[in-house]
């Protein structure tokens, strides 16, 4: 029997650390988990989960507008956003409840507080004081918005946490930030009828993307009556006579609004933890430093997702979390695969996404070609919905081996996860080519682009 309270404490009841302790106490581990909040972390309570369900509801007016030209005569239509939080607090609470569940089967105990380490292999539970030991040490808190607190005016603003919960929705909004959380609430605002600003310092939004994407993006979200402004950003929020918010810009804009939200990056969650009690090494923005195993400098303590800031996923997470317990439990030393991670952007339409966009393409290999499909979705010709498709498949020359693939488009996310396998697998060009498409489907452009739209050559176009 070991001399320590547990084998394996865990800081954190987001997905990773659900997962890990899970995992572990299956095993036959003594495992503790604290969480001071509730178990889901970001994804499941306040961030992925209850986001997707806000997004299908703003889609909602445009599905009764489509159905108009398939025969269908919606009548009266009337939103209650009360009705639709006390649905998602209902889901979220559901899914809390499996969490605990599993937790519970797997032997874990379950501990509602925040844990502070203050020393080696000892941590303290705040809401009792409670000291307890542990052999091993998982750290997985997560990360929280960037508050900006130097800001004039940051304190009036909300974050994607509270948006989650405002007790009635806003006549209008602006949004700052132009990364998939401020395009993905903009898109929502907007599709459940508040007047939406978005603004964004840099020249384009979804910086990191392909080009392609994001400029289409930016278009579509502007025809569905988004203001977007780009190479601009809140200089000062204050309270006007009227109750609402006046923001104003660097550049000299002056927006009035019921809310102003931040979405300008977040950060991870160490703080109030006492790793400089045992000298655990964060870098400047605060994440936990680790090698290729999720270790941190000190031998018993590890650490994995959005606290360590490496790909800020919840998948990425649990991935992190497996590769752990491979690792330390199963005497089988597993790396987390951070290649070739596809990803998403739930906006209105979507961007699903795998591998190297086009500039990033360019810089690593000598020669690309490049195919590009812009097209009517099926489903817009009855509707009359002026709206576009983008596919794009990037291809190394030389091995023609597919580097990237890019679509925006409905259900462009559901699409980029098969479409990961595919280049997970190594798949060439020609195996796109040999494959037999699925007729009528949007997807079916992505093997039958048999000339390439352009090529580069040391990053200029052939």
């Amino acid at each position: 029997m070991s001399d320590y309270d547990f084998d394996l404490f865990v800081i954190g009841g987001g997905s990773g650390g659900v997962r890990a302790a899970r995992l572990a106490a299956g095993l036959g581990k003594r495992v503790a988990i604290a969480e001071e909040y509730r178990f889901g972390g970001t994804c499941v309570i306040r961030g992925c989960v209850p986001k997707k369900l806000f997004v299908y509801a703003s889609q909602f007016p445009e599905h009764f507008e489509d159905a108009a030209g398939y025969g269908w005569h919606v009548g009266e239509r009337r939103f209650s956003w009360p009705d639709l939080i006390a649905a998602k607090d209902k889901e979220i609470g559901r899914l809390e409840g499996l969490y605990r569940k599993g937790l519970e089967n797997a032997g874990a105990e379950i501990l509602e507080s925040r844990a502070e380490i203050i020393g080696p292999h000892r941590l303290r539970l705040n809401a009792s004081g409670q000291e307890v030991t542990a052999e091993k040490i998982l750290i997985a808190v997560g990360g929280a918005p960037n508050p900006h607190p130097e800001m004039p005016g940051s304190e009036l603003c909300i974050s994607s946490n509270e948006a989650f919960h405002l007790e009635e929705l806003p006549k209008s909004i602006a949004i700052t930030g132009g990364g998939y959380i401020a395009v993905e609430f903009a898109n929502i605002f907007n599709g459940l009828g508040v007047e939406t600003t978005l603004i964004y310092r840099g020249p384009e939004i979804l910086r990191g993307f392909d080009m392609d994407m994001r400029t289409n993006l930016r278009e579509a979200m502007e025809k569905k009556g988004i203001r977007v402004v780009c190479r601009d950003t809140i200089l000062d929020v204050s309270q006007a006579a009227d109750g609402r918010l006046k923001a104003e810009t660097k550049q000299g804009h002056v927006f009035n609004v019921d809310k102003v939200m931040m979405a300008l990056g977040r950060l991870p969650n160490t703080k109030s933890l006492g790793l400089e009690s045992i000298g655990v090494e964060t870098d400047a923005k605060g994440a936990i430093v680790v090698d290729d195993y999720s270790r941190t400098n000190v031998d018993y303590v590890y650490a994995l997702g959005d606290v360590t800031d490496r790909v800020q996923l919840t998948p990425v997470a649990i991935h992190e979390a497996m590769c752990f317990i491979e690792t330390e439990y199963k005497d089988n030393p597993t790396k987390p695969d951070h290649d070739l991670i596809a990803t998403a952007v739930f906006s209105q339409p979507e961007i699903g996404t795998v591998g190297l966009p086009e500039d990033v393409a360019a810089e690593r290999y000598d020669e690309l070609e490049v195919y590009l499909a812009k097209f009517r979705p099926m489903k817009a010709t009855l509707s009359g919905r002026d709206e576009k498709t983008v596919m794009k498949l990037i291809v190394n020359a030389a091995d023609r081996k597919v580097v990237g693939a890019h679509i925006l488009g409905h259900e462009a996310g559901e699409m980029a996860q098969l479409i990961g396998v595919a280049l997970k697998g190594g798949c060439t060009k020609d195996d796109f080519d040999r494959t037999m498409a699925v007729h009528p489907t949007a997807t079916e452009e992505l093997v039958t682009m048999y000339a390439p739209s352009y090529r580069l050559k040391n990053g200029e176009r052939a």
